[in-house]
């Protein structure tokens, strides 16, 4: 089993590398290709338990995301986030479980309720990366990311609901019989959990100053949250969201070496659990027709069905996020929203089309559990309704966002001036320290080093303003600027490595030599998201 796990994850990173460099999305080849590969004959079946993929696979991607996710951004947008991420959810939960009870009439209504739990969380990674190229406005973007992190907790809360709900036997117990109060309780004892372990975390890695055993407490939180919680009956994930949030307050005091080590660790873990999942899901496709079709289920008559469920997945979400519009806008007119002012309807019309499912869809439809009845059905839908989503909006969005031509004007110019005055503060804040040096130095040669330090630091701060210009695109001498200073790295990199093969500097030396230069480099680079 173990050398059958190493075969997927080493083929899932190929593709992903390879659907990298031709601009194809990921996530969508790794699981046409899964799909296609499970035809094949004599490939081994590679199958995970369900409480595997749930209790090692969502906990890291769910924490990761809130590492990298303003709380001010949340703060600002929150009535959105949460009409997206909490009511949108229970909606669509209702209403695609009601469709589904209905195409597929072998299926009752408590275990539609299951699927729909489970394909109700759109992942806004693709259409944040999208529109981050594409030039959306921050507060479409910022609404995303909350969605996406609020809308994940909400929806696989739901799915533990809709499976205590499904499979309890005659209502034993007086907490499942009220899926209500159930719901309330363990989402209660979730985020009970979560701040507890969060804080508890906080202070540990406040006593420890060493970056490796930091950045290894804050991998394993996740999995203690998650465990702990599901051992008192409370949510996880909600466990896992709080804790992630509760850690990454605190993580802007952390050492910078802290913070540099766990963005690289999470990017990595992202990048390896999402490409596994969508590769795993895809090779069990041919099975799980199989296994539906040992049940009695047609198999053109169930994947007719998913298409008849992906329709009532996007059409749910359309009608929400364009009537909510018209709502704030022409009725309340804009009386609920931050400053009065609502999303325009060109950018309703962005935030009703991006209704990706993705990773987390497709690990809680590996996650429920085996003895659940008809699970092969349900998961063959979630599977139409992820690729589907994929294939349809992901493949239309940034035409869509083209064919828009939202006016960004006034937000590059907001953000041009608002880091302006953050350059403007943090170099005065340098000059200030530096010129104290500088009146209380005695020595000629301590004020001589002072001064070359204040020369030195507004030489910098003419460089980062430089970068920040590159970066909207606003000034060709600034982008000269930068490329130049790429080149002088790359030149210096090139003689350090020549000079310690000819054995004129020694290796140590060139080492550290480097780190400093990746250091530099890496301040110019634009950082994306490493989810697929």
């Amino acid at each position: 089993m173990f050398a059958q796990l190493l075969v997927v994850v080493f083929a899932a990173l190929a593709l992903t590398i390879v659907a990298a460099r031709r601009g194809w999305q990921p996530p969508l080849l790794l699981a046409v290709a899964g799909a296609a590969v499970s035809f094949v004959p004599g490939v081994p079946d590679v199958e995970l338990s369900p409480e595997a993929i749930l209790s090692v696979v969502l906990p890291p991607l769910l924490f990761s995301t809130t590492q990298d996710f303003p709380l001010s951004g949340f703060a600002r947008r929150w009535r959105s986030i949460t009409n997206l991420g909490v009511l949108l959810v229970v909606v669509t939960t209702a209403v695609v479980g009601l469709v589904a009870s209905l195409v597929v009439p072998w299926v009752t209504l408590s275990m539609a309720l299951v699927l729909a739990a489970v394909v109700s969380p759109p992942d806004a990674v693709t259409a944040v990366a999208i529109g981050g190229r594409l030039g959306l406005p921050s507060r479409v973007l910022n609404t995303l990311k909350g969605e996406s992190l609020v809308n994940d907790a909400a929806a696989l809360t739901l799915f533990s609901v809709t499976i205590a709900s499904a499979t309890r036997d005659g209502g034993e117990g007086p907490l499942p019989a009220n899926p209500v109060l159930f719901f309330l309780l363990t989402s209660a004892i979730g985020v009970a959990v979560g701040f507890a372990l969060g804080h508890l975390a906080a202070a540990v890695r406040a006593k420890l100053t060493d970056a490796s055993l930091m950045t290894a407490f804050a991998v394993l939180l996740p999995f203690a949250a998650y465990a702990l919680a599901e051992v008192v009956e409370g949510s996880g994930v909600l466990a896992v969201v709080t804790a992630g949030f509760v850690l990454s307050r605190h993580s802007l005091s952390a050492a910078y070496a802290t913070r540099l080590a766990e963005r690289e660790v999470w990017n990595a873990v992202d990048v390896l659990l999402e490409a596994f999942v969508f590769a795993y899901l895809g090779l069990q496709f041919h099975s799980l027709l199989a296994d539906a079709a040992a049940g009695g289920s047609r198999t053109w008559s169930l994947l007719g069905a998913g298409l008849v469920v992906l329709a009532a997945v996007v059409l749910v979400r359309v009608a929400w996020v364009l009537g909510g519009g018209v709502l704030m806008r022409d009725v309340l007119r804009g009386r609920l929203s931050p400053g009065g002012r609502h999303f325009t309807a060109a950018e309703d019309v962005v935030l009703a089309w991006t209704g990706m499912r993705g990773v987390v869809t497709l690990a809680a439809a590996a996650g429920i559990p085996e003895d659940f009845p008809h699970r092969a059905d349900l998961q063959v839908l979630a599977f139409v309704v992820a690729v589907g989503t994929l294939l349809l909006q992901g493949a239309t969005l940034p035409p869509l966002i083209r064919r828009l031509d939202l006016d960004t004007s006034a937000e590059r110019a907001w953000r041009r001036a608002e880091r302006r005055k953050a350059q403007d503060l943090s170099r005065a804040s340098v000059f200030e320290v530096l010129r104290a040096a500088r009146e209380e130095a005695t020595d000629p040669a301590e004020r001589h080093l002072v001064d070359a330090l204040l020369e030195r630091a507004d030489r910098l701060s003419r460089v980062r303003l430089a970068e920040q210009e590159e970066n909207e695109g606003t000034s060709p001498t600034a982008l000269r600027g930068v490329q130049l200073r790429r080149r002088t790295l790359v030149a210096q990199r090139r003689a350090l490595l020549a000079a310690e093969e000819s054995g004129e500097v020694g290796e140590d030396a060139v080492r550290e030599a480097l780190e400093q230069l990746d250091l530099e480099e890496a301040s110019l680079a634009h950082r994306g998201s490493p989810r697929l």
